[in-house]
């Protein structure tokens, strides 16, 4: 059993849906609110480990959705500058257990990590299901 802390958006149907996934395989998950958290561009960026800079963002937030952001023209610090202003920018959730941070929620890695039970595999557990309908779970 492992002790997450869970930075998520409140009220995000994926989120409730990644947390219930990981008590059901016996994990502890402390959650926080990613929206509210008191960032720093050097706290922040732990959590993206070797990603590329564009897989650190939330493609459903409104600004990249209605294309005022790119993710693909940021630089780190421009990214990182951008999500402590705007933290719906924030790839979700951001994830810790002891030492090892984590952003956004593959199933396989995480099952690797520290274990999932048997799970349908097939559901998409980290886009937004609601960008296909004109409801928006993205706002602040």
């Amino acid at each position: 059993m492992a002790t997450i802390t869970f930075y998520e958006k409140p009220g995000c149907a994926n989120n409730t849906r990644q947390k219930k996934l990981l008590v059901a395989a016996a994990h502890q998950v402390i959650p926080k609110n990613i929206l509210t958290e008191d960032w720093t561009e050097q706290r922040l960026r732990f959590f993206f480990g070797d990603l590329p800079v564009k897989d650190w963002f939330n493609y459903s937030a409104p600004d990249i959705k209605y294309g005022e952001i790119d993710p693909d023209e940021q630089t780190e610090a421009q990214a990182l500058a951008l999500m402590i202003k705007q933290p719906i920018l924030i790839r979700r959730p951001l994830m810790q257990i002891d030492d090892v941070l984590m952003a956004g929620f593959d199933q396989e890695l995480i099952d690797n990590w520290i274990g999932l039970q048997a799970v349908d595999t097939t559901s998409d557990l980290e886009s937004c299901p609601k960008t296909q309908s004109k409801s928006s779970c993205s706002h602040e």
